[in-house]
């Protein structure tokens, strides 16, 4: 898949991703990119979230790649059973976060706890980190499992976020085309 073929949802996590935050970048890099708007950054509430989340991908007419990061990595876990009469064709997952481990996170009383523990009906790939501190390895393994979904864990990268030093992240632009291309050629 080439990024001029599909769309590309980015869905950021909680307090949504500043402008230096790599997702901002790849938003402003790629043409066919938009961001998922939702109703509250600062106080994520799960069916807020999962609802713009599938209504945005019902709007689609073609295929669509989800680039999802922290909180909202969760929120496409939870939103997964409804995306799959949609147009996804994979989604590429960068630190989950994990609502069942961070208390005093607003989306663990939100509604994201617990995190959904099936096979995702999408192709997905997950990058995770040694030392996140809102998931550690053994969860993102055990999340990864569950979903189906590829990991790779990148050693000392923090939230892989602006805070990290992960605001250009071009490893993981390159990551994201190796990603678009073991999805195969566009088909509708």
């Amino acid at each position: 898949m080439r990024t001029s073929e599909i769309d590309i949802l980015i869905v950021p996590g909680w307090t949504n991703s500043g402008p230096d935050h790599w997702q901002s970048r790849w938003e402003r890099h790629f043409k066919t990119a938009r961001r998922i708007a939702q109703d509250s950054w600062d106080e994520p509430l799960r069916e807020d979230w999962v609802r713009n989340i599938v209504a945005s991908a019902r709007e689609l007419t073609r295929p669509a790649v989800i680039v999802a990061h922290s909180c909202g990595v969760t929120a496409v876990a939870h939103a997964a059973r409804d995306l799959a009469a949609t147009y996804i064709a994979g989604a590429f997952m960068v630190a989950p976060a994990d609502p069942e481990t961070m208390g005093g996170w607003p989306a663990t009383h939100g509604g994201f706890a617990p995190t959904p523990m099936h096979t995702l009906p999408f192709p997905s790939r997950m990058i995770a980190s040694s030392n996140d501190p809102h998931c550690s390895i053994e969860r993102a393994q055990q999340l990864a499992k569950a979903w189906g979904s590829d990991l790779s864990i990148i050693a000392n990268a923090g939230h892989i976020n602006t805070a990290s030093g992960h605001g250009p992240w071009p490893e993981g632009l390159l990551t994201f085309g190796q990603f678009l291309k073991s999805l195969g050629p566009v088909s509708v």
